[in-house]
């Protein structure tokens, strides 16, 4: 593209140069030509008025006399009738430019110069054009350069950005260039990389949340298949696939939630649940593995309190809770429900040492862990709770209380009288 665009301009210099450097030259040629002739005329009236002028006043005509006014170049030749023929420099051999002029007595002068003289003048002529033609055409060539470099190297730095969009490097560059259509082009893949910035994010996250969230369901799904193939009792194997399918269909609804919650955190499908039945699904799912770390899981608290939201998206935030007690706490983990307000709320807590001072206001942000952990439990489920319109908190940090308050009516309907009180804690 620089040659293109450096042979372009030079050719049309080089074009102009021609058609104006041509019809100089002849306009210049033309103009010498006819100032040497008038010259040559002007000083052969100068010398016809001179003899005029001497003869009248009866003085000497001879070439002495004649000889300042006439040009070195020149050669003058004065005829006067009875008199012999005077004159004044060389004559020129070759083509000359000549003047004859007639004096009122009868003289003749006749003046010559070389053509030779005309040709040098045109010839300096030509080479001052020459010159100012070659400046002209340098120019030219250093400003075609800069312009092909101006135009050229932003070119080049936008293929660069798209090649590195195509491998996977979406860090928008935010450069510009001063040209407005370059300008443009940059705005818009420097959104384009934004948005599949966004986007690479948003699969990263999925990923991360889809291992995460899917790997305590297959756990426990792999642990009942095992106690299957353990036993040869077919009420005990009946049992343990029953809960195993009720499993896989738990499973399957994290999927659905992940997929439907890397779409749009807020499309949720809110119903009136009973939160007694997510409850003991949870205990029921997590009790053989806190039976082999040697410790308990319980729930305690109001009964029968419907809330609304999404009963699978509640369940993995219960689960991620519970998961965390398992991780980090210590001794019995408790499921505690009660009511405030127009909320229903569980807490979850154990007997552990708690979350850390300098966690406790980070403890629901991504990658931030009390130990070797991945950080993104407690992050998933608080994204969860909001989803749903509840909200995720941790109440008490030592021992660790954390609350998942959900509403207990439609937003769009008018709370219903309930008698119910908050307990007492």
């Amino acid at each position: 593209m620089r040659r293109r665009l450096i042979q372009s301009t030079l050719a049309v210099v080089l074009v102009v140069i021609a058609v104006f450097g041509v019809s100089l030259v002849i306009v210049e040629t033309r103009t010498i030509s006819n100032s040497a002739q008038e010259r040559v005329e002007s000083e052969a009236v100068r010398l016809a008025s001179i003899v005029d002028s001497r003869i009248l006043a009866a003085e000497n005509v001879n070439a002495d006399v004649l000889r300042n006014p006439v040009s070195k170049e020149q050669y003058a030749e004065i005829r006067v009738p009875g008199r012999q023929a005077i004159e004044i420099g060389t004559k020129p051999e070759g083509d000359v430019i000549r003047s004859t002029q007639s004096g009122e007595e009868g003289e003749t002068v006749t003046v010559e110069e070389p053509r030779s003289a005309v040709t040098r003048e045109v010839g300096r002529t030509l080479l001052i054009i020459g010159l100012v033609a070659l400046l002209a055409v340098v120019a030219a060539v250093l400003l075609a350069v800069r312009q092909a470099n101006r135009l050229a190297s932003p070119l080049t730095d936008l293929a660069e950005t798209a090649e590195r969009l195509g491998s996977g490097d979406p860090r928008p560059r935010h450069k510009r260039y001063g040209v407005p259509e370059l300008d443009r082009v940059a705005d818009v893949l420097d959104s384009s990389a934004e948005r599949i910035g966004r986007m690479l994010t948003a699969e990263r996250r999925l990923a991360a949340d889809a291992s995460h969230q899917l790997r305590t369901p297959l756990t426990a799904l792999s642990m009942r298949l095992e106690e299957i193939t353990l036993t040869d009792d077919p009420d005990t194997v009946k049992e343990e696939a029953t809960i195993a399918l009720g499993q896989v269909e738990r499973l399957t609804d994290v999927v659905e939630r992940l997929l439907t919650n890397s779409r749009d955190p807020r499309t949720g499908s809110a119903v009136s649940f009973d939160l007694d039945e997510v409850i003991q699904q949870q205990l029921a799912e997590w009790r053989p593995a806190y039976r082999s770390a040697g410790r308990a899981i319980v729930s305690s608290g109001k009964r029968h309190l419907r809330a609304v939201g999404t009963p699978g998206a509640v369940a993995q935030v219960l689960a991620a809770l519970i998961e965390n007690s398992l991780m980090h706490g210590g001794g019995t983990v408790a499921l505690r429900t009660r009511v405030t307000g127009n909320q229903a709320v569980v807490e979850v807590t154990d007997e552990g040492p708690g979350v850390p001072g300098d966690l406790g206001a980070r403890i629901f942000e991504r990658t931030i862990s009390g130990r070797n952990s991945t950080g993104i439990g407690l992050a998933v489920a608080r994204d969860l709770a909001e989803a749903d319109g509840g909200r995720l908190e941790l109440l008490q940090s030592q021992p660790p209380v954390f609350g998942l308050f959900l509403s207990r009516t439609h937003p769009t309907r008018k709370p219903a009288p309930d008698g119910d009180q908050p307990t007492v804690r």
